[in-house]
C-alpha cells in the first residue's frame, strides 16, 4: 500500500469538497467572506495591516479546475491571511528561533525552535507568532512539504529564515490550510511558477497572495479537518506497522550473518576439507588459529585468520583534478558513494589509462570486493561486475585465498557496526587499510562457505519479499 498516495487523495477530496458531506445550516462560505473583509478593514483602520498595493497576478488567479460544492467560494489567498506579518517586542523578550532545519517534512506539521532574545533575531528574519502558518518558499523545502502552524513558541512569538513565507489566518481554520499546502494541488500550483537558477528557485510570491484557493464554510472547514485527522491516524498505523515489520527483516538478517560467521546456520560435515589445511597449502606463511576468544569456540573444521590472509588488498587514489585530461575517460572510477551493499553494475564517473598509469587509482579485476574506509559510508560494501579503479576512500580485496568472495562480503556485512566503531566519531571518521588487514575473520572449509552462502541467499531472497510487500 502507498500511504503517501492515499495521504494524497484524502487531501485531494477534502479540498474539493468530496470527504465530507455539506450541510444546509453551516454558513455560507459567502457569508464567512464577508466577516473576514470586515476583519481587515477594521485591522487596516488600526494600521495594525497595510492594504495591498500591487495588483494581483492573472495568471495565478484561474480557478476553472475547481468546481465546488454548495456554499463554497474561491477567493484569492490574500483575501484569508496577513502574509509576513511584522512582530514589536522589546528586545529582552524570549522568542523562539526556527531555522529551517527545525521544520518538518511532510504530513506531520510539526517543528521545533531554539531559544533566542529578541534583540538578537528581530532584524534580518521572518516574524511570526503561534497560530501562523509557516511555508518553504525554496526548492526543494517547497516539494517536500516544509510547512507548519507555530505553537508553543516563548512568549507566544517567534523568528526565523526568510526562506520561510509567514501565513497569518484570519477567522479561517488554520489546519484547513494547512493541509492545503500539503495538497499535490497546491504544490503543483506553486512548481508552475518556479523562479531563480536551478538549485536555488523560489515560489512565485503570488502562490501567498494572487492564487485563488477554496473557502468552505467554517464548521466544514472543522469537519474537514476531523476526518483528515482521522484517516491520517489510521494511515499512521499502517506505517507504524510497516516501520516494525522493515525493522524485524532487518533483525533476523543480521541474526542470520550472525549464526553464519559462528558455524551454526549450517551443518559441518566430516568430508569437508579443514579450513587450515587449504589455507596452509594455499598460503604458507598465513597465520591462523583454530581457536579464538573473540569468536568463541569454533566448530569442526573452522580456523581464525586475519583478512590480510585470505587475498589481496589494495587502496584506490583520486587522480589530479587540475589536469582535465585525467577524466572522463573509460575506466570506470568507483567513489563510497557508488557503493550499494551489493553487485555494482554501474559508475557514472570515467577516467582515463593516463590517469591510472600515474596515480595509485590502480585498476581492480572483476569480482573484487570493495569496503567504504572514511565518513558517513564506513563499512558500505560493494561487489564489482566488472573491472575498475576506486578512489583513495575505497579498500578492495581481490586474488581470494581459501576464501569465497561472497562469504567474505557477508563476512564483513556482519562487522560493519564494528568498522564503524573503530572508525571513531569525528566529523571524518576512518579506517585504514592496516586496520582491515588485520581484522580477524573465521574462516569455514571452503564447501562450508558455499552451503553458507546459499543459506544466506535463500534467506535474504525471503525476507527481501516480505519487504517488499509491507513497502508496496
Amino acid at each position: 500500500m502507498d500511504t503517501k498516495k492515499l495521504r494524497q487523495k484524502i487531501l485531494d477530496l477534502a479540498i474539493h469538497g468530496r470527504l465530507v458531506p455539506q450541510l444546509p445550516d453551516d454558513e455560507p462560505a459567502s457569508s464567512l467572506l464577508d466577516r473576514i473583509k470586515a476583519e481587515k478593514q477594521r485591522l487596516m483602520k488600526e494600521g495594525k495591516i497595510k492594504k495591498s498595493k500591487s495588483a494581483p497576478d492573472d495568471s495565478l488567479v484561474d480557478g476553472a479546475t475547481f468546481v465546488l460544492p454548495d456554499g463554497w467560494c474561491l477567493v484569492p489567498i490574500s483575501e484569508l491571511f496577513i502574509l509576513n506579518p511584522k512582530s514589536d517586542l522589546s528586545d529582552d523578550t524570549e522568542v523562539g528561533f526556527v531555522p529551517m532545519t527545525l521544520v518538518n517534512d511532510g504530513y506531520s506539521g510539526k517543528h521545533e525552535f531554539e531559544r533566542r532574545s529578541w534583540n538578537d533575531v528581530k532584524r534580518g528574519y521572518s516574524h511570526f507568532k503561534n497560530g501562523d502558518i509557516g511555508v518553504a518558499k525554496i526548492s526543494p523545502c517547497f516539494e517536500n512539504q516544509k510547512s507548519t502552524i507555530f505553537c508553543n513558541l516563548p512568549n507566544e512569538h517567534g523568528a526565523g529564515t526568510t526562506e520561510l513565507v509567514i501565513l497569518r489566518p484570519i477567522l479561517v481554520f488554520t489546519e484547513f490550510y494547512l493541509y492545503l499546502i500539503k495538497s499535490d494541488w497546491y504544490i503543483k500550483e506553486g512548481t508552475k511558477y518556479f523562479k531563480g537558477v536551478v538549485g536555488q528557485q523560489r515560489v512565485h510570491k503570488g502562490i501567498f497572495t494572487d492564487l485563488l484557493i477554496p473557502l468552505p464554510p467554517l464548521a466544514e472547514q472543522q469537519r474537514i479537518v476531523a476526518e483528515i485527522n482521522r484517516w491520517f491516524g489510521i494511515i499512521d498505523t499502517i506505517e507504524e506497522s510497516k516501520e516494525k515489520l522493515v525493522s524485524t527483516v532487518e533483525i533476523t538478517k543480521s541474526k542470520i550473518l550472525d549464526l553464519a560467521i559462528h558455524g551454526r546456520l549450517v551443518p559441518q560435515l566430516p568430508d569437508d576439507e579443514p579450513a587450515s589445511s587449504l589455507l596452509a597449502r594455499i598460503n604458507p606463511k598465513a597465520h591462523f588459529s583454530c581457536d579464538n576468544e573473540q569468536f568463541g569456540k569454533l566448530p569442526d573444521g573452522w580456523c581464525v585468520t586475519t583478512l590480510g590472509n585470505i587475498g589481496k588488498w589494495q587502496s584506490g587514489g583520486t587522480p589530479s583534478r587540475s589536469n582535465k585530461s585525467y577524466f572522463n575517460g573509460t575506466i570506470p572510477w568507483l567513489k563510497t558513494g557508488d557503493l550499494n551493499d551489493g553487485i555494482i553494475t554501474d559508475i557514472p564517473e570515467h577516467i582515463t589509462e593516463e590517469a591510472v598509469q600515474n596515480s595509485s587509482a590502480k585498476l581492480l579485476p572483476e569480482d573484487s570486493v570493495l569496503i567504504a574506509m572514511y565518513g558517513a559510508t564506513i563499512g558500505k560494501l560493494g561487489i564489482l561486475s566488472f573491472p575498475a579503479t576506486t578512489n583513495q576512500a575505497c579498500c578492495a580485496c581481490h586474488s581470494y585465498i581459501a576464501i569465497q568472495k561472497e562469504y567474505l562480503f557477508y563476512f564483513l556485512l556482519s562487522q560493519r557496526n564494528k568498522f564503524i566503531s573503530l572508525g571513531g566519531g569525528g566529523a571524518q571518521p576512518n579506517i585504514s587499510k592496516e586496520i582491515i588487514t588485520n581484522h580477524l575473520i573465521p574462516l569455514p572449509p571452503l564447501a562450508e562457505q558455499r552451503r553458507i552462502v546459499d543459506a544466506i541467499e535463500q534467506a535474504f531472497a525471503r525476507l527481501d519479499e516480505i519487504k517488499a510487500a509491507a513497502e508496496a
